[in-house]
């Protein structure tokens, strides 16, 4: 049985007027390998006539986001010459590979009418082989996600990537990876078999979870030990838990604004080159 050896809190960051929480990175955990980075907007209403999200054109490479609309809506456009809006429950994954430009916005709808939002975003590492990879975007509603129910109905799975109870994930990976989001009821038991050498990424969006007798609530981030192959939790009350795993890259990691290389000198490389212009031309 897996075993938790620490749980970190999220760190409150606003920026602008987007309430954001912050687990990962923190001063105490640098990295859960391969998962690097989480940022947890809202949950909060916008009145109408707002501003919506402030994620303006800005470079990434090297890395990979995943974008989990709970609320509200998202709207993505790249130096790609990709672009969509996606809806509550739908998901976002993008690969930054070798450079790209990418804005984050609220789509014109929800700007004049407001409402809930809730989004959260996670950066996955590449590894070396994969840092300059061709970028590339796919964004799915929720009706197109695979999902199905556990525990009698009390545990609804979205699966995003990897696979589980013999279905596959949406998203294909470049690297091996298990990512979902699971709703749970208050009383359900998830049990899921982890090899013990992959890295388990567990994070409380709402509600209360219980693993191994300790009560732990939402805005948590909990890291375990690599000593079992088997994650067990049960909801205390109503909640969703963002749940992923996966072997670690072991390999060195330099993390600067929107870039992530295994060295200093590909981080001044990535800059110069988007200074160029090597990252696509944004068209507004």
């Amino acid at each position: 049985m897996r075993t938790i050896k620490n749980i970190h809190q999220a760190d409150y960051h606003p920026i602008a007027d987007l309430t954001t929480y912050n687990p990962l990175p923190s001063p105490r955990l640098r990295q859960i390998d391969p998962f690097i980075f989480l940022n947890h907007h809202g949950l909060q209403k916008y009145p109408k006539n707002n501003n919506g999200l402030p994620f303006g054109p800005h470079p990434h490479r090297g890395m990979e986001t995943v974008t989990f609309i709970l609320e509200g809506d998202i709207m993505h456009k790249d130096s790609g010459g990709h672009e969509s809006v996606i809806q509550a429950g739908g998901i976002q994954w993008m690969t930054a590979g070798r450079g790209l430009i990418h804005a984050e916005v609220s789509s014109s709808e929800f700007k004049k009418n407001g409402g809930d939002l809730e989004i959260l975003q996670l950066w996955l590492n590449l590894p070396a082989k994969y840092k300059m990879t061709e970028p590339r975007y796919i964004g799915l509603q929720k009706d197109e996600i695979t999902h199905f129910e556990l525990n009698e109905g009390k545990a609804k799975v979205q699966l995003i990537a990897g696979e589980w109870n013999g279905l596959q994930g949406s998203f294909e990976t470049l690297t091996p990876i298990f990512l979902s989001t699971i709703h749970l009821s208050k009383g359900a038991i998830i049990e899921k078999t982890i090899p013990s050498n992959e890295n388990i990424f567990f994070y409380i969006v709402r509600g209360k979870v219980n693993i191994l007798g300790e009560q732990i609530p939402f805005r948590n981030l909990v890291e375990f030990n690599n000593n079992g192959d088997l994650l067990k939790f049960e909801a205390s009350e109503d909640a969703v838990v963002i749940l992923g795993h996966a072997v670690p890259f072991n390999e060195p990691m330099v993390a600067q604004g929107p870039f992530v290389m295994n060295t200093q000198q590909e981080i001044m490389e990535a800059y110069r080159d988007y200074q160029l212009g090597k990252f696509g031309s944004w068209e507004h």
